[in-house]
């Protein structure tokens, strides 16, 4: 009797792509089970963005086994989805240091690995980078072909477009992997969407999905017949490639992208015959493998940590409401007494609360997809009409439409009110999605209301304040995470424009917060008066307009004035410094001194350490305070170390 001996894992076996090169098809195949596997278990020790990841596996696979990465550069729109990616590329051993202070990156990352020709965060960025790597090749750069590997989701955002009908105009040999898992955060909304599950769901198609309809002569020899025939079967109809072959692609699908052999079979032609811009539709399903994500109405998009049999994610356990939370449901408060309100998001319903507002109101919330542009300019037009429109986005995504915000809502004075979400420091997500720079790119806009929640009793009254302000743009920011538990009122108090507060009394020093940083302000409090040394300590509320006569006290009677805020340098501080020194309160031995976000990026790690690196916690302002008092410099004189 023999017994059989079990095979040695692939995944053992491959340290890099270039493993990969001597493995037969069924082996891929095999080798995609493994990297599934590993995948799930890797996030269920981390957590982090796992349906994508799963959604891609045989994908993953595929490329690197047709393409010679890291000379072909790979560039994966996101990142959401490169875990697979980066197991297969050397990174296994730390794989399960994901979004953890000093490991990996939760997305691609160039000081990461040379596998990573791009750094990822925001969507639809990767078809104009990848077009960058074509163009410098052609132009003498070492470097091979480029593949830009995008969502259906991100492909509602006007930079995917604007990248796309570039490239068809170049004619460049280059390569789009259109990821279609009909699903990108939430389900994805517009026409886009309806126009790609029209691809597939017409009966020709489905008969013919492994097929190219216009790049008939990509195909090997075989599937040129059953080619000509679906193309004279669809002809005249508005589906199959037509919108990117209009745009300058051929186009090659739909195929099916957990279908090894196919997806084998279809990138080896298009690698070896392909002259100019190639768009190669996939379709995928989203947690693919794992049948607790597969369920999941999100599949799995974000999560904590998990027990991998049972799909229980290990999330901790607080009675504190979060800040979306908190929000979500004052403004249906809000909006329960005034049918002109409206809310707006940009593919993240779920992320800013506004799931729950559009339960309650669906016909008065509009998620217009990965399209933050449109959005705001969509929102100035509602206010030109007469709504009121809440605008919800993340700090860092609203930069992405600086412009409209400038232009479409400041300028016209259009009473739009934006609701950013994730100000300040946000922990595993690291610094592309840390809100750092709003506070000081809306403070100079003339008329703007500015406005930046301590609590989560004070958010409710800033959103009831925004919904009462009907003659001018408005923002209130808030962190990600939960509130500290204070007692909430049942609803919002509007709040007087441009006046603070003073929480405590004290002597000599005086701390002015913006933000959430008052707590750690509170604590720095307790310990000086500890040292003989009773502090005010002050909750700005607004960093425009500014409370005048607040800061005139604050000056007037105390010997350091330390204003703390959770944003860069040009924000809350910069303009307190500059109201200082246009009415000469500096020319009286006021020791002022600003404690602001340093002039670095700062890497993952949990919010308490990332903001120690940052010097803005209680022990660090106390710090401060005494080198004041001492005549010293400020502590964040010298920044930290980038990261």
């Amino acid at each position: 009797m023999t017994t059989e001996r079990p095979h040695t894992p692939l995944l053992d076996r491959v340290e890099s792509p270039a493993g990969m090169k001597a493995l037969s098809d069924a082996e891929l195949a095999r080798l995609a089970h493994e990297l599934r596997q590993e995948t799930i278990s890797a996030v269920s020790v981390t957590g982090g963005h796992l349906g994508a990841s799963l959604g891609v596996v045989e994908l993953t696979v595929a490329l690197h086994a047709v393409f010679e990465t890291p000379r072909d550069k790979l560039i994966w729109d996101v990142g959401h989805q490169a875990y697979p990616h980066k197991i297969l590329t050397g990174r296994r051993d730390r794989i399960r240091t994901l979004r953890q202070g000093g490991g990996l990156s939760g997305f691609t990352r160039r000081a990461e690995s040379e596998y990573d020709p791009f750094g990822a965060a925001h969507s639809s960025t990767s078809i104009s980078a990848a077009l960058g790597f074509a163009v410098a090749r052609d132009l003498g750069q070492p470097t091979g072909d480029a593949i830009a590997v995008i969502g259906d989701g991100a492909m509602s955002a006007g930079m995917a477009f604007e990248a796309l009908n570039n490239a068809g105009h170049l004619g460049k040999r280059l390569f789009v992997i259109l990821n279609d898992n009909e699903m990108s955060i939430a389900p994805p909304v517009g026409a886009m969407s309806k126009y790609l599950s029209r691809l597939y769901a017409e009966k020709p198609l489905q008969d013919f999905k492994s097929i190219a309809r216009s790049a008939l002569d990509l195909l090997p020899p075989p599937l040129r017949e059953g080619a000509e025939r679906a193309k004279h079967l669809v002809k005249g109809m508005v589906v199959g490639g037509t919108l990117f072959e209009e745009l300058g692609f051929s186009y090659v699908g739909p195929i099916d992208g957990h279908d090894m052999e196919q997806l084998l079979t279809m990138l080896r032609t298009v690698r070896n015959r392909a002259e100019g811009p190639v768009l190669v539709h996939v379709i995928t399903r989203k947690g693919k493998g794992y049948g607790p994500a597969e369920r999941a109405d999100d599949k799995y998009h974000g999560v904590a940590r998990f027990d991998v049999i049972t799909g229980e994610q290990k999330k901790a356990k607080s009675n504190a409401p979060s800040y979306t939370q908190v929000f979500a449901e004052s403004l249906i408060r809000e909006a329960e007494d005034d049918n002109k309100i409206v809310a707006i998001t940009a593919a993240m319903p779920s992320g800013t609360g506004l799931d729950l507002f559009a339960r309650r109101f669906p016909a008065r919330t509009f998620d217009v997809g990965i399209a933050e542009q449109h959005g705001v300019t969509f929102a100035a037009g509602l206010a030109a009409a007469g709504m009121k429109p809440f605008c919800a986005i993340y700090s860092t995504f609203l930069q992405r439409a600086y412009d409209q915000v400038v232009h479409d809502v400041a300028i016209q004075r259009l009473p739009v009110r934006f609701a950013i979400d994730r100000a300040g420091l946000v922990g595993a997500d690291g610094p592309t999605h840390a809100g750092a720079f709003d506070t000081a790119f809306l403070a100079n806009l003339p008329g703007f209301v500015v406005m930046a929640a301590a609590d989560e009793a004070e958010l409710k009254h800033m959103v009831a304040t925004a919904a009462a302000i009907d003659d001018r743009p408005s923002a209130f920011r808030f962190p990600r995470g939960e509130g500290l538990g204070v007692d909430l009122p049942e609803r919002g108090e509007v709040l007087e424009i441009g006046k603070g507060r003073i929480v405590r009394e004290g002597g000599k020093v005086a701390l002015l917060s913006f933000g959430t940083r008052l707590a750690e302000c509170l604590k720095a409090a307790e310990e000086l008066d500890a040292r003989g040394l009773p502090a005010t300590v002050a909750d700005a509320r607004f960093a425009k307009p500014l409370d005048e006569e607040l800061i005139r006290r604050l000056a007037r009677d105390h010997e350091v004035l330390v204003t703390v805020e959770e944003g860069a340098i040009g924000g809350f501080a910069s303009h307190v410094l500059q109201f200082l020194a246009l009415e000469g309160l500096l020319e009286n031995g006021l020791k002022v001194r600003p404690m602001v976000l340093p002039d670095s990026f700062i890497a993952q790690d949990s919010p308490a350490k990332m903001y120690d690196a940052a010097g803005l916690n209680a022990s660090q302002i106390v710090e401060t305070v005494l080198a004041a008092l001492a005549g010293g410099a400020s502590l964040q004189a010298i920044p930290p170390a980038r990261a």
